[in-house]
């Protein structure tokens, strides 16, 4: 009986952290946000659970090669400078995984400013939905997905693995 009962737990917990990650295409969507201060790359320490999450998901499925980490920014303010914040973004969050435990080899960080909106800009609430950050599959097994360039139309922010 109670190896039956811990059979049963470990299957409800597997159940319940396959829940918190799918796959859309070749995103992965997570309910839980990687959220920054305001106007800067520091993460803020709710985002910890989201990291855990796509950490999690590589460990999981360590046939993806590699991720891509897409930060996105609103219209709001100068296009060069929200071009530079989310490179920034996109290099911290890279960086906390690393230090979670994930390879260098396997990330690869992009910034795309505002050139990347998924709603209108012109509200407050379709400037929210635009400050965010993506989690894409680029290669499976060192094949990269589709034939599509691995920055995805963004600005590859730098080399992680140094």
């Amino acid at each position: 009986m109670k190896w039956f009962l811990t059979i049963l737990l470990a299957s409800f917990a597997f159940t319940l952290q396959a829940q918190e990650y799918k796959l859309e295409g070749n995103e992965v969507k997570i309910a839980k946000p990687v959220l920054f201060e305001r106007g800067s790359a520091r993460l803020k320490p709710e985002s910890m659970a989201a990291l855990g999450i796509i950490k999690q998901y590589l460990t999981d499925k360590s046939y993806i090669s590699q991720l891509r980490v897409e930060c996105h920014t609103d219209n709001s303010g100068d296009a060069t400078i929200n071009q530079a914040l989310t490179e920034k973004r996109a290099m911290v969050v890279c960086r906390k995984l690393m230090e979670m435990g994930v390879d260098c080899k396997r990330l690869i960080a992009v910034g795309f400013g505002d050139t990347k909106p998924v709603a209108d800009n012109s509200t407050a609430a379709g400037r929210a939905q635009n400050l965010r950050v993506s989690f894409i599959n680029v290669s499976l097994r060192g094949k990269i997905i589709g034939g599509l360039p691995i920055d995805g139309g963004g600005k590859i922010t730098g080399e992680l693995c140094n």
